[in-house]
């Protein structure tokens, strides 16, 4: 069985001081670096709709209102070997052209390159999610692609 188009294709990394994060047509994954050794019982962490709140071990790492809205229920996060925190959050609006242009309203923006090519993966995720048979995944894009590219769902098949 192949592997998901996003993970055949890659990931578009926006670094940050903390961490990066990067996503999918359906969602956002932040992963934040920790001090080895941290416990879960040394995370608080708050998933809302449209807040994040990350504090390890007393001190804050990210606070603040999310880019755009998630469905709060499906949001998680996870430690991983002890030292990587991964939060997961499910986007509200899953199509296209919605590329978050950066994680919070105000912070961690992509910058205008990592923005261009978070948003040529997205209409080749969405291509690929239109045409299950072929394979976008090492495909190059040119020309109209933001606001998630050219809409052919009116031409006859």
């Amino acid at each position: 069985m192949s592997a998901p188009f996003e993970e055949r294709s890659g990931v578009v990394p926006c670094g940050t001081p903390w961490g990066r994060w990067y996503q999918t047509l359906e969602e956002v994954f932040i992963e934040v670096q920790v001090p080895p050794g941290t416990r879960a019982k040394d995370i608080r962490c708050s998933l809302q709709s449209r807040h994040i709140a990350l504090a390890v071990g007393g001190r804050e790492v990210l606070q603040g209102t999310l880019f755009d809205s998630t469905i709060t229920d499906e949001g998680t996060w996870t430690l991983e070997d002890r030292k990587l925190i991964r939060i997961v959050l499910m986007k509200t609006n899953r199509n296209a052209g919605n590329c978050w242009t950066s994680l919070l309203e105000n912070e961690y923006a992509a910058d205008p390159w990592v923005q261009d090519q978070m948003q040529r993966k997205l209409t080749l995720e969405r291509f690929q999610r239109e045409n299950p048979g072929f394979d976008f995944s090492g495909a190059e894009i040119s020309g109209n692609y933001s606001k998630g590219g050219p809409d052919f769902s009116s031409l006859e098949k």
